[in-house]
């Protein structure tokens, strides 16, 4: 028999990847037709911005079996100037 190796967790470790965990969170239904949304795996907090058609968008989280996100993207207080979304600097202004 071959010895049990055993593992030890170190607590200050991330949480391990679930790609199996997906997430959209709904930024705008746009005039022109398309959905502007936030596409994320395992982790909330790491997105890309995507557009899609109404019907293309709605299949895409049908097909991903997304988590949908409720409100806006949550402020961190680490976020500092470098912090934006593409949605943001479309419809503000920079310094």
């Amino acid at each position: 028999m071959f010895p049990i190796e055993e593992k030890m967790i170190d607590p200050t470790s991330p949480p391990p990847v679930d790609v199996n965990r997906k997430y959209v969170r709904l930024v705008e239904r746009r005039p022109d037709g398309l959905v502007e949304f936030e596409f994320s795996i395992s982790d909330p907090a790491l997105f890309v911005e995507m557009l899609l058609p109404e019907a293309a968008y709605e299949e895409f989280c049908r097909t991903n079996r997304v988590i949908l996100l409720e409100g806006s993207r949550p402020e961190s207080a680490e976020d500092g100037d470098f912090n934006w979304s593409l949605h943001e600097a479309t419809h503000q202004r920079f310094r």
